[in-house]
């Protein structure tokens, strides 16, 4: 096999410097708090001590409280109103009082009383409100510009002014009716309220109580133990160590040199991409010299650290419902399942550092999208994407569960799991731009190909009709190709359409080829063995044409160009030496292909090549079988055709025994059923 190398084109490289220089610019300014915590588990680290001192934030539900009390500390503002004691006043003058005249003067004396004191309203639903909500019944009363706090007892209510105007009377006249006095002079409505309900400063003064609630409450001193190692969280020590956090986060990060820091961040995104360059090399070396599929892997990757990165700085708790599973999806379309596992688990590495809990979340996104590789060959048409997507969320809810678990339940938060439900169920909208992805990069999907290898497609329809022979014989070799590439891990659907189109070129001539042959009619009668050679080389040509005019993926194409690799057309040319051919003129009967490169190509001319051989036994028998699939493979080896493949002994071998089973199987002996004996009458 050829020894592995190292590509050394610089177009693999540049890009892999461009992701560099993206990652460091997405990689944290300043180091994390980087402790995960829970209330109600164990602190798991060693104790920690506070470095500064901190201010204490208050929890959510502190802030909210003191909030809502300072609303219902609602002191009113009212304002002295001089003009309603003059006009009081003045209507007392007008008032004819008869024979009480002394009463007059009672009145006025009681007035200045009442309105010196002041005189508050308690009808208006306004001042009845603020005067009820009031905070140990006090008010503020604004004379000019100065605003004084007077106790509610110590100014009158209107109805309490009335009853000292009442009094004021009946001290004037003890032996009288001052009741019948008090209506028939007409005091009754004389007093008003001069202390009027100002709404605009009370709701001004309401609001600059809200702007002075601090968030905090007290300061942790530096030196000061916050939580030992081993102590429960409890709703004190998170709240200590959320303040600690905090502060941590914003102000003291990071407090090294900053050049030291740049340092940092560029070695961990050089071994990030040197891990994600090593994990494509050992699955295919060859994924460099397919530069569109190569970029769409970066591609890939690219995604989950850039999309890691902004939900870190934006909201970390919406990791539970991003659709990371998606890496899985938008391989497995493309590439086989040991390539999608080891770049889906390099792309999941930036959320170990950009994550605050990234330990657990990498934990359960490996696990569901491991499984997601299994359950998707299954589930990946139509409506069963939901089935996929319902199999992934139950696994990741059991891989928190878990977590919870071991911290006792204490911290389970169960929005959670709808965060998850959602993120399942984004796996599988946006599943479509596979397609969008499909078109830039110039890719087969699963899909694509399983669409071109519907036999009422209407280019395999016309060879079926021109060249019977021949389709049936890709038939062939598309189930044979199919069991060969299960069992050594191949591109399934990639072989079997292939199957179908490597012989597509024998259209244009098909009574050159045997299986196509009218009974009667030899075409190659009359023809030397250099010119049926030249024949018979030729539907490779015609093949690759016929593809490109139809439009054929360049994948598809390549296995036409390498199922006869350089291979001789054997029957040919053994016909030309043993009538004397020169041995040094039999580049004629060469195939000027391509040898095989992928295990796919590899499968497929092994395939063909056996099944067309296997047409000619006359002893199906395990023995004939087993010689002949040892016969074709070993000379394809020895033949130099595998040199360039990127398959080993091991696959070579599995591919011999799945060769031997499958055609024993298709070839079995048959019971012979025998004969109806015919009754005659006698």
């Amino acid at each position: 096999m050829e020894k592995i190398n190292f590509p050394r084109k610089i177009k693999v490289y540049l890009p892999l410097l461009v992701i560099v220089v993206l990652l460091v610019f997405l990689m944290p300014r300043s180091s994390r708090f980087n402790y995960d915590y829970r209330k109600g588990a164990p602190w798991q680290y060693e104790t920690l001590i506070a470095q500064f001192d901190f201010p204490i934030l208050k929890t959510q539900e502190q802030y909210q409280r003191e909030l809502e009390q300072a609303g219902s500390r609602v002191i009113p503002y009212y304002k002295f109103d001089d003009g309603v004691s003059a006009r009081s006043e003045e209507r007392l003058l007008s008032i004819d009082f008869g024979d009480h005249v002394l009463v007059r003067q009672a009145v006025s004396d009681a007035l200045s009383e009442v309105y010196s004191t002041g005189v508050i309203s308690v009808v208006s639903d306004q001042s009845a409100e603020a005067t009820r909500v009031s905070q140990g019944g006090t008010i503020y009363v604004q004379i000019d510009r100065r605003a004084s706090k007077v106790p509610l007892s110590e100014v009158y209510t209107l109805d309490r002014a009335n009853d000292i105007v009442r009094e004021a009377v009946a001290s004037v006249y003890p032996e009288a009716d001052a009741d019948s006095i008090y209506a028939a002079s007409g005091l009754v409505g004389l007093v008003a309220p001069n202390l009027i309900f100002d709404q605009q400063t009370t709701d001004l003064v309401h609001e600059e109580n809200y702007d002075h609630i601090s968030p905090t409450q007290g300061v942790v001193r530096s030196g000061l133990v916050i939580v030992s190692e081993g102590e429960i969280v409890t709703s004190e020590i998170e709240q200590l160590l959320d303040s600690y956090k905090t502060e941590y986060d914003s102000n003291f990060g990071y407090i090294g040199p900053r050049p030291l820091q740049w340092i940092g961040n560029i070695l961990l995104s050089c071994i990030l991409v040197l891990l994600l360059f090593l994990a494509m090399y050992y699955c295919n070396y060859r994924i460099f010299e397919q530069f569109n599929k190569y970029l769409y892997l970066l591609m890939v990757f690219l995604l989950s650290a850039v999309g890691s990165s902004l939900v870190a700085r934006i909201n970390p708790d919406m990791f539970y419902m991003m659709p990371f599973l998606l890496i899985i999806f938008y391989q497995l379309a493309f590439f086989s399942r040991r390539m999608v596992f080891s770049v889906y688990f390099i792309s999941l590495l930036p959320m170990l550092i950009f994550a605050p809990n990234g330990m657990e979340l990498f934990v359960i996104y490996l696990v569901a999208g491991t499984v997601g590789i299994l359950v998707f060959e299954y589930f990946n048409k139509g409506w069963l994407q939901f089935v996929t997507a319902f199999i992934l969320f139950v696994v990741m809810v059991v891989v928190w569960f878990a977590f919870r678990c071991v911290e006792g339940l204490a911290s389970a938060d169960y929005r959670t799991v709808l965060d998850m439900a959602f993120g399942a169920v984004l796996s599988v909208a946006g599943y479509p731009l596979i397609y969008l992805f499909e078109k830039m990069f110039r890719l087969v999907s699963t899909s694509k190909l399983v669409d071109l290898s519907d036999t009422s497609n209407p280019l395999l329809r016309q060879m079926a009709d021109k060249a019977p022979g021949t389709f049936q014989h890709s038939l062939q070799v598309m189930n044979l190709a199919d069991a060969v590439a299960r069992s050594i891990d191949a591109n399934v659907a990639l072989v079997r359409t292939a199957a179908l189109y490597h012989d597509i070129g024998k259209m244009n001539n098909p009574q050159c080829f045997t299986e196509n042959e009218t009974p009667g009619v030899n075409y190659h009668s009359g023809l030397t063995a250099k010119e049926s050679a030249q024949e018979i080389i030729r539907h490779v040509s015609d093949g690759v044409a016929l593809a490109q005019k139809h439009g054929l993926p360049d994948v598809i194409t390549d296995f036409i160009r390498t199922h006869h690799g350089t291979t001789a057309t054997a029957y040919f040319l053994n016909t030309y030496l043993n009538q004397g051919g020169d041995p040094e003129d039999v580049a004629d009967f060469y195939y000027d292909g391509v040898k095989p490169s992928t295990k796919e190509h590899v499968v497929l001319m092994l395939c063909d090549a056996v099944e067309a051989a296997s047409r000619s036994l006359k002893d199906y028998s395990h023995e004939s079988i087993s010689s002949l699939v040892e016969r074709i493979v070993n000379g394809k080896i020895s033949d130099g055709q595998l040199v360039d493949a990127d398959v080993s002994l091991r696959e070579i071998a599995v591919i011999k025994e799945s060769l031997k089973t499958y055609l024993q199987q298709m070839y079995h002996s048959r019971v012979a059923y025998p004969k109806r004996r015919v009754r005659t009458n006698n």
